[in-house]
């Protein structure tokens, strides 16, 4: 599932180039499931002959900044990718489209071919992700519902600190809570919890204040890592557990230690106890 630094590295590819290009042919599915409160025809009219000004993210959110309203917003669920046609993009392992296949792909939600030739196109081929054409997409959920971005608007230390003494749930549900940080997924929760030697269920309010100073700490550290290297896996510290999220249980070594995995969450051995 892409999580910030993944959506972070699409907006990136759309910064360095599309900015100062006019979307002169435009093709929306027709899929009302992916494609919110709008036809794609009129979807289409409305960005023809529109100049790409900027690219903005918060969370796991997108949206370009064209030079007149509306603007298109891409809300990436489980396997939403941007594409641009000769530029390499972080992709995703199951939402990938290969060179060879067809393009724009058949999975293409949102394709625009620029002024210069240059073409981007959003596909998703799960169907969870959303695209939308919003005035101001910064106003309305799911943007407007969202809690700082862990990039950008990182809490300091002691705010992050006082907020944790304060919830009485596990501290990974709350990580994956948006409207409390935004952008964190579950590899990323994982990651920093791991890092940090922190159970993913202890509550937050038994944290104490070195717990808690070392997971803002591991928040920054894996994200802008992951930032760094534009999301590309294949880059990240040999000693993060992201490389073991997918292997079977026993198969599993981080460090030379053994540890229990599982698909979607990492459950933790004897080897890393609860901080409590």
């Amino acid at each position: 599932m892409p999580e910030l630094p993944e959506v972070e590295a699409a907006r990136r590819a759309i910064e360095e180039n599309c900015l100062g290009k006019k979307i002169k042919r435009a093709i929306i599915a027709n899929d009302s499931k992916v494609i919110e409160g709008i036809s794609s025809l009129d979807f289409e009219s409305a960005l023809l002959g529109k100049t790409i000004v900027s690219a903005h993210r918060k969370g796991k959110n997108l949206w370009l900044h064209l030079d007149s309203p509306p603007f298109p917003s891409f809300q990436f669920g489980m396997a939403g990718a941007i594409y641009i046609k000769g530029v390499a993009v972080t992709k995703y392992k199951r939402s990938a489209v290969k060179d060879n296949d067809e393009w724009p792909s058949k999975y293409s939600k949102f394709f625009v071919e620029l002024d210069d030739g240059l073409e981007l196109s959003f596909t998703d081929k799960r169907r969870f992700a959303r695209v939308r054409l919003l005035k101001d997409p910064t106003s309305v959920p799911p943007i407007s519902e969202l809690g700082p971005d862990a990039l950008f608007e990182p809490m300091t230390i002691n705010e992050f600190t006082d907020s944790l003494s304060k919830k009485k749930i596990g501290i990974k549900a709350l990580l994956l809570d948006q409207s409390y940080i935004s952008g964190i997924g579950n590899w990323i929760a994982d990651e920093v919890l791991y890092q940090a030697r922190i159970h993913p269920l202890q509550i937050c309010s038994s944290l104490s204040k070195e717990n808690c100073a070392t997971l803002h700490n591991c928040i920054k550290e894996v994200i802008e890592k992951a930032v760094e290297v534009g999301a590309d896996s294949s880059q990240f510290p040999s000693n993060w557990i992201f490389h073991s999220r997918e292997k079977k249980p026993g198969k599993a070594f981080v460090d030379d230690i053994r540890i229990c995995t599982g698909l979607a969450e990492i459950e933790w051995n004897s080897s890393y106890k609860s901080s409590r």
